[in-house]
Formats: C-alpha cells, sequence, structure tokens
C-alpha cells in the first residue's frame, strides 16, 4: 500500500506517490483542473492504479502559523473528494515554504524557467509528502 501527496491548487493539483515501503515520494503528474468531477475521477484512477491506502493534502500556512486565504477551498475540495472516496484515510501536512523549496530545487537542476511552471506543482506534491514520510519515521 501506497500514500498519494497532494499539492490542490485552483488551477492545478501536483501529485506525488510513495514508493511501497513508504520512504521515499515520487512525482506522478500535475493535474490540471478541469472540474470537480475530472478532478474526481482522475484521483479515483491513481489511488487504484497506485494502491494507496492514505492521502496527504498540504494545508497551506502563512510562516506566522495562520492558515492561508487558500484553506477554506481546499479544505472544501477535501470533503466534496471523502464522499467520493468513504473508505480512504485523508491526512492534512503543513507545506509551508514547499512551493519556494520547488522553486529552488528545479533551479538547482537548472530547469528553464518556462518549464518550472509545468513542474513546480507536482514538486510541491513530492515535498509535502517526503516531509510527511520522513516525520513518520519511514
Amino acid at each position: 500500500m501506497r500514500i498519494l501527496g497532494l499539492d490542490v491548487g485552483s488551477k492545478t493539483i501536483g501529485v506525488a506517490c510513495s514508493d511501497a515501503l513508504l520512504i521515499t515520494a515520487q512525482g506522478v503528474e500535475t493535474i490540471r483542473r478541469v472540474s470537480k468531477k475530472k478532478d474526481f475521477q482522475r484521483l479515483k484512477e491513481l489511488v487504484a492504479e497506485k494502491e494507496v491506502h492514505r492521502i496527504v493534502v498540504g494545508r497551506p500556512r502563512h510562516m506566522n502559523g495562520d492558515y492561508s486565504e487558500n484553506i477554506d477551498k481546499i479544505e472544501h475540495f477535501v470533503d466534496e473528494l471523502k464522499k467520493v472516496m468513504p473508505d480512504m484515510d485523508f491526512v492534512y501536512w503543513d507545506e509551508r515554504l514547499t512551493t519556494v523549496m520547488a522553486e529552488h530545487v528545479l533551479m538547482e537542476g537548472n530547469v528553464r524557467r518556462e518549464k518550472r511552471k509545468q513542474f513546480v506543482d507536482k514538486m510541491a506534491a513530492v515535498l509535502i509528502l517526503q516531509n510527511y514520510l520522513d516525520a513518520q519515521g519511514g
């Protein structure tokens, strides 16, 4: 069984998945948001394909600890997703600075600015999931 990591945004959803031993996170894809129905369908496909038992969702916070303005939208998205996947275990994880870190990782990898936009959400999902896995002692 694996864990899926999500970086939920208004236009895209970055997706990462753990390995079977729950040690490392790898980027899977960036879902372009079209409609909740299509977004949920793609996530259900990934859950089945990867044999996922838990979904870790990034919860955005400011550096002072306050939640981001996006938190209500993300929590609403997760509440709706829970209705589609009632047996799935959902966990929120602090995603402070993950997008900034993702940008730095991509810059260090010499990914051109135009291309970074394509990968930053998936990389943020990797960082959210990896931080969660590391905290679990995997």
